[in-house]
């Protein structure tokens, strides 16, 4: 692909609000613009960013050492590299990738946000439109106010679609970030509690959330999710932006809501606590969910006929219909057509750490270990139990929950034990609570064959799931889950070590 070529000019017009200067003359020209000294290459630009924790103006030095032509600093440093000093690195970087999206006035963007299946949502839709034209893909986790302008520098002029992740843990960072992508269009997939400790509560991760649709101009077009608690909230945010909306899912209404004349149907005995359910634009039926799913995709858009095609999705668990429904409302949106999208759809393949299903002997693991919030837990836990007895839960903590960390780890432990879970082992400062409850709700009895049991490291909670296997004629099915920063995946490593 074409790389694009950055040059004094460029440079500066790019940052011109950020008064910037070069503090010796650059005459060279580079492709790629790196934050990070560890990746500098030879012609490399590199841009230092100060965090709380490190300062990157500390390692010019290094970036010249290793072939950079050119720093773009907030305070000029001690080096001969030739620099650009701006007022601000961090917002230099934003402004540097909103400048190269705004070289692709043909670019077609999709921003995509949500409480979770974010990536999972974004790697369907980049399967959908990888099939017709290059596509760039938000890579990993660059889904913050750092990551979205990065993942802008790449693009190239062989790029006719961008997906970009649009991830936030505080109110104003989506604003910020959709404003940098323009997106043509815009989906939120669901409000959950990601994140509930930083936005101190589910209405402001949906006001949050909602942001994304800010990023729209008036031909742009929302992705709403029909059937989510906030779907009222989220459309009447985005309507403030565009009156093109679009809608995934189904929901259930009472029938005054749903314009059913309540006189009539209480003289054929409906009440006023009877429901409907109600289907979105884009929707699912005849649905078969396994470790693979399969459902027929439709497209209610026209008053007479309903498109349908059926679709055979690589993916495990009915929370993963919602996200290639999204998906396929997004690429609609964008005018492909149904045959199309259920192709990329039958194409598409889990990310690494998204319920990803592991052979281990007789046993069967589930590596779902990217990261966790309650509702991905409970999502995970329901594709782990239609596996089949027996089943262990291997759970970590959740972290990002403030306040509300400790009954939430304390419902999950409830939710859990409901569920029909053989085991659940935990490790993690938090899960006690969790297999405290999941023992009062009747998981500590051996002689039921359920039991919970929390373990005060990784090295206990391993010698535990040996032991259990190791002990058991049974074949297993083992989810792995939990948030980032208890890397559980670690534990799959483990267990999955051969001698050597």
């Amino acid at each position: 692909m074409t790389a694009y070529i950055w040059q004094s000019a460029n440079l500066t017009e790019a940052v011109k609000d950020l008064n910037p200067t070069f503090h010796s003359d650059f005459t060279q020209t580079s492709t790629r613009i790196i934050t990070d000294t560890r990746k500098i290459e030879k012609g490399d630009i590199f841009l230092a960013i100060q965090g709380d924790n490190f300062d990157g103006h500390d390692y010019v030095k290094t970036a010249k050492d290793k072939g950079a032509v050119l720093a773009i600093v907030s305070r000029a440093v001690e080096s001969d590299l030739p620099q650009l000093v701006v007022t601000d690195t961090k917002l230099a970087l934003g402004k540097l990738g909103a400048y190269r999206r705004d070289q692709h006035p043909n670019l077609k963007v999709v921003a995509i946000t949500g409480s979770s299946g974010k990536t999972t949502a974004k790697e369907m839709l980049g399967s959908i439109l990888n099939r017709i034209a290059p596509t760039l893909i938000t890579r990993g986790n660059l889904n913050n106010d750092l990551g979205v302008p990065m993942m802008l520098l790449e693009l190239t002029d062989d790029h006719r679609y961008a997906v970009m992740e649009l991830g936030a843990n505080h109110v104003g960072e989506i604003a910020y970030t959709t404003q940098l992508v323009k997106p043509d269009v815009a989906c939120v997939l669901n409000i959950g509690t990601a994140h509930l400790g930083e936005f101190g509560g589910r209405d402001n991760i949906a006001k949050t959330k909602s942001e994304i649709y800010q990023g729209l101009s008036d031909t742009g077009t929302a992705i709403v999710p029909f059937g989510d608690d906030y779907f009222d909230t989220l459309l009447n945010n985005a309507q403030q932006f565009t009156q093109n909306i679009l809608t995934f899912g189904e929901r259930d209404v009472s029938l005054a809501d749903a314009g059913v004349d309540m006189q009539q149907a209480k003289e054929i005995g409906l009440t006023d606590e009877d429901t409907v359910l109600l289907m979105g634009d884009v929707f699912a039926d005849d649905v078969e969910v396994g470790n693979t799913s399969t459902f027929s995709l439709n497209f209610n858009f026209d008053i007479d006929e309903i498109e349908t095609q059926n679709v055979t999705l690589n993916f495990a668990g009915e929370h993963n219909i919602s996200n290639a429904l999204a998906a396929a409302a997004c690429a609609q949106a964008l005018g492909l057509s149904i045959d199309d999208i259920a192709k990329g759809l039958d194409a598409a393949k889990p990310a690494k750490g998204r319920l990803n299903f592991i052979e281990f002997g007789k046993h069967t693991l589930i590596d779902d270990t990217y990261n966790a919030n309650p509702s991905a837990v409970v999502a995970a836990t329901q594709v782990l139990v239609s596996q089949g007895a027996p089943t262990m839960l291997v759970l970590g903590d959740i972290g990002e929950l403030g306040d509300a960390a400790q009954e939430e780890h304390r419902k999950l432990g409830e939710t859990i034990a409901a569920s029909g879970v053989t085991a659940l082992y935990t490790v993690g400062e938090l899960t006690p609570v969790t297999v405290a409850q999941a023992q009062a709700s009747g998981m500590q009895a051996q002689a039921s064959g359920m039991q919970a049991q929390a373990y005060p490291d990784k090295a206990s909670l391993l010698a535990a799931i040996k032991d259990k296997l190791a002990s058991s004629d049974d074949a297993w099915h083992i989810l792995f889950k939990g948030s980032r920063y208890m890397m559980m995946e670690q534990v799959i490593d483990e267990l999955t070590r051969q001698p050597s």
